[in-house]
């Protein structure tokens, strides 16, 4: 993920040593904090974006495979949660669209490589591609729902 994006998302996270963060400190942005419905939005899709780092950073095993896969499990969780944040919030129809296949996409790679490694799957429900905005996905996102189809 390049770097400027993770900063316009996630400035925290950025190291304290980034010349570039010293030069956003310049802006003001507390006169741009959202709030309401973009705050709450942000608010889960920077909590996604901070579990699936999290998550990614595995130590190796000895078994390459096996380490790709358990990296590559949370950045798709990660696109997972991020794509329920913006059925949750989101207004556009097409994004939406989009996210629904995102969620089924992501889904069916994890199931994949999960299968390649020889490692059983989950047991198989619905997808959680509709979300209504005053509900969030079943329990959190971090990781996959038992119940999720695959």
């Amino acid at each position: 993920m390049p770097r400027s994006w993770r900063r316009a998302w996630l400035p925290h996270a950025a190291p304290a040593d980034d010349p570039a963060q010293h030069e956003s400190s310049r802006h003001d942005r507390s006169a741009s904090i959202p709030d309401g419905p973009e705050a709450a939005y942000l608010a889960e899709n920077n909590a996604a974006m901070e579990r699936m780092m999290a998550d990614m950073a595995v130590g190796p095993t000895g078994d390459i495979d096996r380490d790709f896969v358990a990296m590559m499990t949370p950045h798709h969780q990660g696109a997972i949660d991020m794509a329920l944040a913006i059925l949750k919030y989101g207004r556009n129809e097409q994004l939406k669209r989009l996210a629904q296949e995102i969620i089924v996409e992501q889904q069916q790679e994890i199931a994949a490589m999960t299968l390649a490694i020889g490692a059983p799957l989950p047991p198989s429900g619905p997808a959680p591609t509709r979300i209504s905005p005053d509900k969030g996905p079943a329990g959190s996102m971090h990781r996959m729902d038992p119940n999720m189809k695959m």
